[in-house]
């Protein structure tokens, strides 16, 4: 069986991020601008120290998926918050502003339904303190959400991302969400670790291995720090993540991550073979023949469908004939074999997955 392979362009592992350059907002009470207001810095900080979340905000960290990024890591943090949280409220049309003496505030909240569009208006903030020294990163990000306000739910939960590039090391991010007046404010508070590409001289590693919903190319890498609803990006590519890992029957898996442990070749391109193999239990019920690339940065879609024989006996004759079904509903699990021929380097990988029934 043929597979289809996306090689990505080599300009996708030397990109720089210029992702520091994130705002600033003026401070309460100095004429100044900050990252991180000091009243938020300060519930942060003290909550690092037990690592116990402010709830007048709720939301959940829920992933932490990294890839490389010129002399750094790219690190992308995934969570949830109700909608109602993200304080959406109707664009006014340009050169007109709503006039709240007139409404009251479920007026108000009611004519959210009836406006083309919603847009949210809070604040985020990200404090990254290395754990084996004593660094410190602000970044500030102003979410600015927009969805119909036809399909507003204020109970619905939205998935959100946002990146930021960092040097290897232990860190402990802080995240908070507050309300455009800095009255409430929620946060939560996640550990990670990036590795150092020097430390996989012999050995082989992954980045944490996802799958993709859906992928597409941008016109140019952003140059900011951003919020998405249920995408992320990653130089020029704007990424959908299957966070579930539940696939319809007939979907195709699409892998996506980077190996480290590999070297070039003399030309400059890389020697990798990797074996997938669909596993249910102990046994492999899909083997998919070895596929080599040339780059360390993978994007693989593979077909969930088995060869069968199927047997057939007309009187004293029979036939058996090969036919392609799809893999039938249930759990499974994704086998990965790595081998890079210039180092030597061997990985094996697994991610759990399931197809559910129609």
């Amino acid at each position: 069986m043929k597979i289809k392979v996306i090689i990505m362009a080599t300009v996708l592992f030397g990109f720089g991020l210029s992702l520091a350059f994130s705002p600033g907002l003026l401070c309460q009470d100095e004429d100044k601008v900050v990252y991180i207001p000091k009243e938020v810095k300060k519930i942060l900080t003290e909550g690092m120290k037990s690592k116990q979340a402010r709830l007048d905000i709720p939301f959940a960290l829920i992933k932490h998926i990294y890839l490389p990024a010129r002399d750094s890591v790219h690190s992308v943090f995934v969570f949830k918050i109700k909608n109602s949280d993200l304080g959406y409220a109707p664009v006014a049309p340009e050169g007109e502003t709503s006039d709240k003496d007139k409404k009251s505030e479920s007026e108000e909240q009611s004519a959210q339904a009836e406006q083309g569009k919603l847009k949210s208006k809070t604040h985020l903030f990200l404090l990254f303190r290395h754990l084996d020294s004593d660094m410190e990163r602000e970044v500030y990000v102003p979410v600015e959400l927009e969805m119909d306000g036809a399909s507003y739910n204020p109970e619905e939960e939205s998935v959100c991302t946002t990146g930021y590039p960092l040097l290897p090391g232990n860190y402990i991010l802080g995240m908070a969400i507050a309300s455009w007046d800095l009255k409430l404010i929620g946060t939560q508070y996640m550990e990670f670790s990036l590795p150092n590409p020097a430390d996989f001289k012999d050995k082989m590693e992954t980045t944490p291995i996802f799958f993709v919903k859906d992928l597409q190319r941008m016109s140019q890498p952003e140059m900011k720090v951003e919020i998405h609803r249920d995408y992320f990006t990653y130089s020029v590519l704007q990424i959908t993540p299957s966070l579930d890992n539940l696939f319809k029957v007939g979907q195709n898996l699409d892998i996506f991550f980077y190996i480290y442990g590999t070297e070039p070749k003399a030309d400059g391109s890389y020697d990798i073979e990797a074996t997938y193999q669909v596993m249910k239990e102990d046994e492999a019920v899909i083997k998919f023949a070895g596929t080599k690339y040339n780059n360390p940065i993978i994007s693989q879609p593979l077909p969930l469908k088995k060869t069968v024989i199927v047997q057939t006996q007309e009187g004293e004759q029979k036939t058996e004939a090969k036919e392609v079904k799809n893999l039938d509903p249930g759990q499974y699990t994704l086998s990965i074999e790595l081998k890079c021929a210039v180092t030597g380097n061997t990985a094996k990988k697994t991610i759990d997955f399931t197809i559910e029934a129609e």
